[in-house]
């Protein structure tokens, strides 16, 4: 039986992690962290602080963002295969986190779904 893609996803993660592990020693702790030991907050935050430096790479991909100013030659163009490398840059350090802390593709399914619901009921609230 084949792997769902969220469990893909995880699988080729953990793959990165442990394969930049043998070239670059201690480029990430053994997972799963001890939440609590400041040097794995220390390297949880890194990770997080990598992933919103290519958040902001794909953000610089965006031209037509200002309210103040109307594109004067028409829109601008977009490399949405660009941005969306950046994008996945950015989602990939975010995933890291979630795979040092522990947490696996079901866990974080079920997490997902749960707060789905919550932030749909505030909604309808």
């Amino acid at each position: 039986m084949s792997k769902d893609k969220l469990q893909e996803v995880f699988s080729l993660r953990e793959e990165f992690m442990n394969l930049i592990n043998e070239k670059v020693p201690g480029a990430y702790p053994e997972w799963p962290v001890d939440l609590t030991k400041k040097e794995n907050q220390q390297a949880i935050r890194e990770s997080a602080f990598r992933g919103m430096e290519e958040l902001f790479e794909a953000l610089l991909h965006l031209k037509n963002w200002k309210d103040h100013r109307e594109a004067t030659y028409g829109m601008p163009e977009i490399n949405r295969e660009e941005f969306l490398e950046e994008m996945i840059d950015a989602f990939n350090y975010f995933l890291a986190i979630i795979v040092m802390a522990g947490v696996d593709h079901k866990e974080f399914f079920d997490a997902y779904i749960r707060k789905h619901g919550i932030i749909c009921e505030r909604l309808n609230a």
